[in-house]
């Protein structure tokens, strides 16, 4: 009985090999690039400027900025809300980045069945 599947010889045809070697090409790409986000940073504001968080590409808080005319001990809900703001904000610019990074990576993937 035959065996099915693989390759007579055991050698890839020329085509799977150029394949291969794409897609190792490709996953280096993709590494440089993720290094490459990971090291940029995105700020957000919230309350007209009064609240801003940057973060990193991996998506760590690296800073919050706070005006002093927004810490009312009066009104904390508000100071909590626009930290969350613009934290979210600064979150998904990083997101984003990531997005179009992965786009422009695997863009011309879209016949592959994977």
């Amino acid at each position: 009985m035959a065996k099915r599947g693989g390759f007579p010889g055991g050698a890839m045809p020329g085509n799977m090999a150029n394949l291969m070697k794409q897609a190792q090409r490709m996953q280096r790409q993709m590494e440089e690039g993720q290094k490459e986000l990971e090291a940029k940073e995105f700020t957000a504001a919230a309350g007209g400027g009064a609240v801003e968080v940057t973060v990193s590409g991996k998506k760590e808080i690296l800073k919050i900025k706070l005006s002093e005319e927004v810490v009312d001990p009066e009104d904390i809900e508000m100071l909590q809300d626009l930290i969350m703001a613009a934290a979210n904000e600064a979150m998904r610019q990083a997101d984003e980045a990531n997005s179009q990074l992965m786009g422009k990576m695997t863009g011309g993937l879209g016949g592959l069945p994977f």
